[in-house]
């Protein structure tokens, strides 16, 4: 199999900041059915775990002294020291400098002008996410924001995004993506995707924009793929966490879930119509 690989501009990992790691290792492990690897040298002060399905990379996790768990979503770079500097010039502020992470990479952490956290990663020896978009798997990051004007300004200049309007919602598409990975990774997604009815551009998109909740704060909002959104609700308060809501749309069914540390993420069933 092909390795998965991201272009510069594309989300490519995700990870989550827990008070106790262990608890959120039990929770996911049997929400998802991940295993995990410490991959943190014997003696280091922390913890940074990757979250495995089947064996294949799907996340990470790690300790964290905030009173509360979060979900981050990290963009490909080429090079993590030009691009903060190009960040920055586009109006991001730097929360962290950039900093190897070991042999796996190179990251740095930011804020876009509405204060939004966002992570960035130059691979090294971890790729990136090697499965997505399958059960239990990584599915799309999605920015909920106050100012969807201001947003997109941003991220097209941060990144070169593009961003559809198709009423319904706002798609981001890094144009070229689909020919990358139908060059690697994913040879079928044209022949795929032709036997649904996509928006035109599906196979360049890499996430989505939409306006925030009354009650939420603006973020970068984690999905995963599930078999069946019902029963991902049972199992989440089951193993201890929260469902907030369950909704339907054209293309899917969801739940909206805060795991048992406060981390909120959603749980999305495919369900495109026919036709």
């Amino acid at each position: 199999m092909t390795d998965r690989t991201y272009p510069h501009g594309v989300p490519s990992w995700i990870d989550t900041e827990q008070p106790d790691v262990e608890a959120a290792v039990g929770f996911y492990s049997g929400l998802f059915g991940w295993t995990f690897e410490d991959v943190m040298p014997p003696g280091s002060p922390g913890r940074y775990l990757i979250a495995k399905l089947d064996g294949q990379d799907v996340g990470g996790m790690a300790g964290t002294q905030r009173d509360a768990a979060v979900w981050n979503t990290y963009v490909a770079v080429e090079d993590a020291d030009a691009a903060v500097q190009h960040l920055v010039a586009a109006g991001a502020t730097v929360l962290s400098a950039p900093a190897d992470a070991g042999e796996g990479g190179r990251s740095a952490a930011l804020t876009d002008p509405e204060g939004v956290e966002f992570r960035i990663w130059q691979a090294k020896r971890r790729l990136g996410a090697q499965v997505v978009n399958l059960p239990g798997a990584w599915n799309f990051s999605d920015l909920h924001t106050a100012n969807r004007g201001v947003a997109v300004a941003f991220y097209e200049e941060a990144f070169g995004w593009q961003v559809d309007d198709l009423g319904f919602a706002m798609m981001v598409r890094q144009p070229g993506y689909g020919d990358h990975l139908e060059a690697t990774a994913d040879p079928d997604i044209r022949a795929r995707q032709s036997g649904l009815v996509a928006p035109p551009g599906f196979e360049d998109a890499i996430a989505w924009i939409a306006t925030k909740g009354p009650d939420e704060p603006p973020h970068w909002h984690v999905s995963f793929t599930v078999a069946d959104q019902d029963r991902t609700a049972v199992e989440a308060e089951r193993l201890g966490g929260h469902v907030m809501s369950q909704n339907e749309t054209k293309w899917t069914r969801e739940a909206l879930i805060r795991d048992p540390q406060g981390a909120v993420f959603t749980a999305s069933q495919f369900t495109p119509p026919a036709g």
